[in-house]
């Protein structure tokens, strides 16, 4: 069970790297990320974020290029909320797969 306090910095930390993704991805063409929902530990100290990835086929590849620059995110995400955070979490990335688990449930259904 989440405080309101872990709450509120998910949704914080949600919209801010729903931002820098923005940002980051202009430069590549079709290709969407976005963050479907994050997570932070009890201590404040680990962040869990859940990205929704289009075209899912690209995902392991886009997933592994977050993983490289995690720093550098975290850097961004630590500029970004420096006044409201003392701690900027660590972050760890997740392939959020829920819309294609739900497409196969639809097409298996459709049968």
């Amino acid at each position: 069970m989440e405080t309101t306090r872990q709450q509120k910095i998910s949704r914080l930390l949600q919209k801010e790297l729903s931002d820098i993704f923005l940002h980051q991805t202009k430069a590549m063409p079709g290709v969407l990320v976005s963050v479907s929902k994050c997570y932070i530990s009890p201590d404040m100290s680990i962040c869990r974020a859940y990205l929704s990835i289009f075209p899912s086929e690209r995902a392991a590849e886009i997933i592994d290029n977050i993983h490289h620059s995690a720093t550098e995110i975290r850097y961004e995400l630590g500029s970004r909320v420096r006044h409201q955070l003392r701690i900027i979490p660590e972050l760890k990335f997740f392939i959020d797969d829920s819309l294609d688990y739900l497409e196969n449930i639809d097409k298996l259904l459709k049968k």
